[in-house]
């Protein structure tokens, strides 16, 4: 009786340690992405893994797409999600798309190596510290 336990714990323990291993629904060409809206088919970028604080996967320029592919289904890139670059420090640009309508809290938090961006108009709103400690950004183009 006791074996039979033990197994049932140990399923329970890896299945919710798989659940907790990635932040991300899915990755396309080295970004990261949330759904945020399966009816409406949008996605945010984020960051890999399950903390943002013990990763800076994100380097040099960043493209990112205003519409991405996956699993059969395309959707539309609309926002930037609360630490999605995070002490991203070998970032040096990220173009953003028009399809973007948001840039959330400390996105780009202590990306020191970002050098430029410009934000798209269709941006309307920017999260508090989006851009804190970015102490090698010397040119930010914000919209009207």
């Amino acid at each position: 009786m006791k074996h039979f336990y033990f197994k049932q714990l140990l399923t329970l323990l890896l299945l919710l340690c798989a659940t907790v291993a990635a932040a991300h629904d899915f990755e396309v060409d080295g970004v990261y992405y949330n759904v945020t809206s399966a009816e409406n088919k949008t996605v945010c970028v984020t960051y890999r893994g399950s903390n943002y604080w013990d990763y800076e996967e994100y380097s040099g320029s960043v493209v990112i797409p205003s519409t991405v592919a996956y699993n059969g289904i395309n959707y539309s890139v609309t926002s930037i999600g609360n630490y999605a670059f995070y002490d991203c420090t070998g970032l040096t640009s990220v173009e953003i798309p028009s399809s973007v309508t948001s840039i959330s809290s400390s996105a780009f938090y202590h990306c020191t190596g970002l050098i430029s961006i410009e934000i798209p108009n269709s941006v309307t709103s920017i999260g508090n510290y989006a851009f804190r400690d970015c102490a090698g950004l010397t040119s930010i183009v914000i919209p009207n």
